[in-house]
């Protein structure tokens, strides 16, 4: 079965290659200097050697491999100060986000923030991280969304992506899901009485606790 037939996409196949490798990558499948051969991967996918290219390509271009002369495809992947610094620009961004989801999303949208952060704390009380991070990811995309800016949405929902592993094991650490579900609460009283400095310092603080906790349990390693 070819990757086309897992997905039944209506994504390019050079997408859903790009995809599936990124994955791979940033869940530690590939490790830091590792090879990507293209006849191995395109085997694998079941797919010719052109979209896998293409994909290559793309992924070289998010920095996450680098292609070297007589060597090949190298896989960089994300360091620690690759995610400190996504953390960093993320704190900037999302208050910009914050700033104009306030001014721009719908009661419908804010209903839907309040319902997200609802279940939070049903599955926060079921200690059960994996759900929350579902629900942690809906409701920074919901945000993301209600900017009205396709920039601002794509750039936040790559951060999302790039930073994935590392979120959940955050929301793993002891004590870090009742945090996360209490800086949630701010955020949303923030959107539901549409005070943007609020949202903005709130959400500030939402990402400098995370970046917080993720920076001990690199410490921890």
């Amino acid at each position: 079965m070819s990757i086309m037939d897992e997905n039944n996409s209506k994504k390019s196949l050079t997408n859903l290659i790009f995809e599936k490798i990124r994955d791979d990558i940033l869940n530690d499948r590939y490790k830091l200097g590792d090879k990507l051969i293209e006849a191995k991967l395109a085997n694998e996918l079941r797919v010719s050697r052109t979209p896998v290219r293409e994909a290559l390509k793309q992924l070289e271009l998010d920095g996450l491999v680098e292609s070297i002369p007589n060597r090949g495809v190298i896989v960089k992947g994300l360091t620690e100060q690759d995610i400190y610094d996504i953390y960093s620009v993320r704190i900037s961004i999302e208050s910009i986000a914050a700033e104009l989801a306030v001014e721009r999303m719908t009661d419908d949208d804010i209903k839907d923030l309040e319902e997200i952060v609802d279940l939070m704390e049903f599955f926060t009380f079921k200690n059960d991280p994996e759900k929350i991070f579902d629900l942690n990811t809906q409701f920074h995309e919901k945000i993301y969304m209600g900017t009205k800016s396709r920039y601002l949405e794509h750039i936040l929902k790559d951060f999302q992506i790039f930073i994935k592993s590392t979120r959940l094991e955050s929301l793993k650490s002891e004590g870090r899901l009742e945090i996360a579900l209490k800086e949630h609460r701010m955020i949303l009283e923030a959107f539901k009485t549409r005070n943007k400095e609020d949202a903005k310092k709130y959400i500030t603080l939402h990402v400098k606790s995370a970046q917080k906790n993720v920076n001990k349990m690199f410490m921890n390693k």
